[in-house]
């Protein structure tokens, strides 16, 4: 039986900040964060996520200098030694994201959906890059303070929709969306959108998931610390790659290469 969908792209997450909640600032140093990115993508990423602030719920925003002090030398030496690497800039910020292009980024991936700065899709229209357009309630300081909706799907798909459409307007060609688990949402939310995630595919924009070691899955399995939380986030893709989702955005690239590898095998005819 051939299965249905192709394996998503995986997308590899070098957080270069010192209280990411998934890492705890393991990545922080110039060193660590350019060892790391270059094993993400020896491990398999087809695209290599990086963001110089934490988006962690409660956390803090960095100034403008502190966000391109932490990335861009970590994008210039990569580029380097790699220079073929599909890099993204994970910011909300028009310059961090510019100089970022600039060093060897070609996907701006906007947290906020433009909702802290428009310009970025001017960038994007310029530059003619990927703009990843995600959903989030509040910023990471207050999105967890009860977010509520009326309906957690119908709520976000519109709001992402209208998104779409002003990142058109302004000139954006290439669009992904993201639904923003644990972004302003509950647990139950959480669950709801990702049983429902390939009905956002109706937007007319390729997927992009990310669910690795997020809180709810904290909650789920009874892990506390994030770092554990790598199998169970191997196993909810499983589940889901039945959805058509384009890219999946993950911290431990080898273990979900071993799942493309795995899928890949069974899809063969």
């Amino acid at each position: 039986m051939m299965l249905k969908y192709d394996f998503p792209k995986i997308m590899g997450v070098l957080n270069v900040t010192p209280d990411s909640f998934s890492d705890g600032g393991k990545f922080y140093s110039f060193e660590n964060a350019v060892a790391q990115g270059l094993k993400l993508l020896d491990d398999g990423a087809d695209i290599l996520d990086i963001g110089g602030e934490s988006t962690r719920p409660g956390a803090d925003s960095v100034s403008e200098d502190e966000e391109l002090n932490r990335v861009v030398p970590v994008i210039e030496h990569i580029r380097k030694v790699k220079p073929d690497a599909v890099i993204s800039i994970d910011t909300t910020k028009y310059n961090v994201a510019k100089v970022a292009v600039d060093a060897g980024a070609t996907i701006i991936n906007d947290i906020s959906g433009l909702d802290f700065d428009t310009s970025l899709a001017k960038l994007a229209t310029e530059k003619n890059l990927t703009l990843i357009l995600m959903h989030m309630q509040g910023t990471p300081r207050t999105m967890q303070e009860n977010p509520e909706y009326n309906d957690v799907f119908q709520d976000i798909y519109k709001i992402l929709e209208s998104k779409i459409e002003k990142a058109k307007s302004i000139g954006v060609k290439s669009i992904i969306a993201d639904a923003g688990i644990g972004f302003g949402k509950t647990y139950e939310q959480n669950i709801t959108l990702l049983k429902n995630y390939d009905k956002f595919k109706s937007l007319g924009v390729p997927l992009c998931l990310g669910l690795s070691r997020k809180t709810f899955i904290g909650k789920m399995t009874g892990i506390t610390d994030p770092s554990q939380r790598d199998i169970p986030t191997i196993l909810i893709h499983a589940l889901l790659l039945n959805q058509d989702i384009d890219i999946i955005r993950v911290h431990n690239v080898e273990l979900m290469s071993m799942l493309r590898k795995v899928y890949c095998e069974l899809s063969e005819s």
